[in-house]
């Protein structure tokens, strides 16, 4: 099959298109066919990028990109497929950091990983969802609890998973309040943000204060200034590095940092809050996969609304 792959250790330099392997679906696990895949930068400084979850070198080459949408090509040994799992049916979803990836024509996954694609999505579209929507609802909903009537600060609000954010924290009936650039501020306000701030003007930890639940998307500077808005009792999720435990008992605050899990359930309610008119992707830009090096030095720079998709097939 093709693939655009790692055959050694580097940034988006070292990929290269190449004829690998199609996959074979072990017990418990799904072939997809794949029509697109979104492509996460950061991707290439992850341990399990290059290790196992034992700590061994994964052997080359090395596929990246774990959320996509496509069509169920078959099932392994054992799988027992519902009707939205049958073979052809198409679905959306992400599989584990430490497989091969979704930037070739065929990727693995597991029934558990998988949920029906949305009917008013495309696959390019719906490629976009997974891994964002999840970990703004792990966040939002799993860590924080956000509750309606909570006040909500949601840092890189236009981002993959801050866009998504914005939504459900609007849908959960959340007072929302969105960090943007000046050029995404009106996109911000669309997603559903009660407020938006332009942090290239407005220092948020000036004017923002009583926030029960801060989500960081952007690490640094932000999550450090971010301990001085939240009440007594509020929480602080991070999903770029672990917030420090000393800061968080100085200011009377829970804080965690986590890694989003695939969750079939989610990603149908996902689905169905899409399909319903609640939620929406943003795709920055669309790139076939021969051109995934371009694709990630773009994503690299930033700033973007939403994330970059690879067309793959369809």
């Amino acid at each position: 099959m093709k693939a655009t792959c790692l055959k050694r250790r580097g940034g988006p330099e070292t990929l290269v298109s190449a004829d690998v392997l199609r996959p074979v679906p072990g017990p418990g696990e799904v072939l997809v066919r794949v029509h697109a895949t979104a492509i996460t930068p950061t991707e290439f400084t992850w341990s399990l990028t290059w290790q196992t979850v034992d700590g061994a070198n994964r052997p080359f080459p090395i596929i990246l990109g774990h959320e996509f949408s496509g069509v169920i090509e078959a099932h392994g040994p054992g799988v027992v497929g519902d009707a939205d799992q049958a073979e052809g049916a198409a679905v959306f979803g992400m599989n584990d950091w430490s497989w091969q990836g979704a930037e070739a024509e065929y990727c693995l996954a597991r029934p558990a990983q998988l949920a029906p694609k949305p009917h008013s999505l495309d696959f390019v579209q719906a490629a976009e969802v997974p891994i964002s929507a999840l970990t703004a609802w792990q966040a939002l909903f799993d860590h924080a609890h956000l509750a309606a009537g909570q006040r909500v600060l949601i840092h890189g609000a236009t981002g993959g998973v801050g866009a998504f954010a914005v939504q459900l924290a609007r849908w959960a009936g959340a007072h929302v309040i969105a960090t943007a650039s000046t050029h995404h501020l009106a996109v911000a306000r669309e997603l559903g943000a009660d407020e938006a701030l332009d942090y290239t003007k407005t220092r948020f930890d000036e004017v923002v204060r009583d926030i029960d639940v801060v989500l960081d998307t952007v690490g640094g500077e932000t999550q450090v200034r971010s301990w001085a808005v939240l009440k007594p009792g509020g929480m602080l999720v991070s999903v770029v590095a672990a917030p420090s435990s000393e800061q968080a008992a100085a200011h009377s605050v829970r804080a965690i940092f986590f890694i989003v899990e695939p969750d079939r359930h989610q990603l149908s309610e996902v689905g169905r809050l899409i399909d319903a008119g609640q939620l929406r992707p943003l795709v920055a830009a669309v790139y076939p996969l021969e051109q995934a090096r371009a694709a990630y030095a773009r994503a690299q720079g930033g700033r973007m609304r939403g994330k970059i998709v690879l067309q793959v097939g369809g």
